[in-house]
């Protein structure tokens, strides 16, 4: 029997540099990202959404590439690209005037086509993408309708239709409370751990992020640091991007004692 042949990681950055205007806002990155949860963290400016614009495609690279599923980005077509990453922006757009399951629905556009017909199956995923994200309730109100974060959870959902092996997320928490914050991170978890899932976000909350596999500290454009978020050298140099205004302790997590979790607290 011969070698099993080794899968090239689902995403990867080589040589990644993104110019904008004269300003060099990502510096000559390489990552790899496979099956996980990866939380991309760093300070105002670090060069983290636009790392993620251009891993989905959406910003031009000054040099450097991007693989997906082991082909370049640009072979791949539109619709196939969009059937296998899918995209939450910071600031999401859709229509107001389209009802919420209307804009959920749009998540299964690359799989059925601009003039296809929803299959059950299709059908499943929006109604599933809607439970995990609380937006039932209101499936019929249009989103111009919706408060800050109820909007949020509906572009989530949108993005959860599309069931891509590869979801990159900026800043998926903006406007969301407390319990919806956790409820997003689970379901995160899931996607990656139970699911298979590449998950690539962006996050702020830095005690929500060291709930990742894994974390990628930016700062000035470049990357300081991978690695498990329980990592001293990765929680170090947290703290040294945001210049000791922050420090790392850790607490035993209620549900498993014998566990910890990993929170951010001010340096006051």
């Amino acid at each position: 029997m011969g070698p099993v042949p080794v899968r090239p990681p689902m995403l990867v950055a080589h040589g990644l540099q993104v110019r904008l205007g004269e300003r060099v806002v990502v510096r000559g990155i390489d990552l790899e990202f496979d099956a996980g949860w990866t939380a991309v963290v760093g300070p105002n400016g670090a060069g983290k959404s636009t790392l993620l614009r251009a891993l989905a495609g959406l910003q031009p690279l000054e040099s450097g590439e991007v693989r997906l599923d082991g082909h370049v980005l640009s072979a791949w077509s539109p619709r196939q690209r969009a059937c296998r990453l899918a995209w939450l922006a910071q600031q999401g757009d859709a229509s107001g005037e389209l009802t919420v399951h209307d804009v959920v629905r749009l998540g299964r556009l690359p799989h059925v086509g601009l003039f296809g017909h929803p299959s059950r199956e299709d059908e499943r995923a929006v109604e599933r993408a809607m439970a995990d994200t609380g937006c039932v309730p209101w499936r019929h109100r249009r989103l111009g309708e919706l408060s800050g974060g109820e909007r949020q959870r509906v572009l989530l959902a949108r993005a959860l239709a599309v069931q891509s092996p590869v979801l990159l997320l900026d800043e998926p928490t903006t406007h969301l409370d407390p319990p919806h914050q956790i409820a997003l991170v689970r379901r995160m978890a899931s996607l990656a751990r139970d699911e298979g899932r590449t998950v690539v976000s962006v996050l702020h909350e830095l005690s929500l992020a060291l709930a990742a596999d894994r974390l990628v500290v930016m700062a000035a454009g470049q990357v300081h640091a991978v690695g498990h978020p329980g990592d001293p050298l990765v929680q170090r140099t947290l703290v040294e991007v945001f210049g000791g205004a922050i420090r790392i302790e850790s607490v035993p997590r209620s549900d498993a004692p014998d566990m910890v979790q990993w929170v951010v607290l001010p340096r006051l």
